[in-house]
């Protein structure tokens, strides 16, 4: 696992829109292989049949976590908390145009980039991950 965001969407609520753009943004920048396992929580969004569609129509698997069990996505729920100290908690929006910039340059230049992981030996996502292929 590099740790990477490779898919992401933001919009003011959450829909099963939003997070099939996540995942076509996901699919369009990796190549895909029967087997993909697509892990998530178990919110109504993520047990939309057109989100888990997408995943099937690229040989994928839908997996999620058990009921009331954060632990299994601890990953994300990590990626999240980061995001929100590092960054949410930091700033001021004044527009969803201002956070979705803010977003980006979190996710895009600093996390993915210049951020470094314990987990991957204190090195970036980008790092490691050209380490490893």
């Amino acid at each position: 696992m590099f740790r990477s965001i490779i898919g992401w969407s933001l919009d003011l609520t959450m829909t099963e829109q939003l997070n099939t753009d996540a995942l076509n943004m996901a699919f369009s920048r990796r190549e895909i292989g029967p087997g993909l396992i697509i892990h998530s929580d178990r919110g109504v969004q993520y047990r939309a049949l057109k989100y888990q569609d997408v995943i099937r129509s690229k040989g994928g698997v839908v997996s999620m976590s058990r009921k009331g069990n954060c632990w299994d996505n601890a990953v994300m729920e990590s990626f999240y908390s980061r995001l929100k100290v590092e960054l949410i908690y930091a700033e001021q929006y004044h527009s969803i145009e201002e956070a979705k910039s803010g977003i980006f340059e979190y996710i895009e230049i600093f996390y993915n980039r210049l951020r470094r992981h314990s987990a991957l030996g204190y090195v970036s996502p980008a790092e490691y991950e050209r380490i490893c292929v």
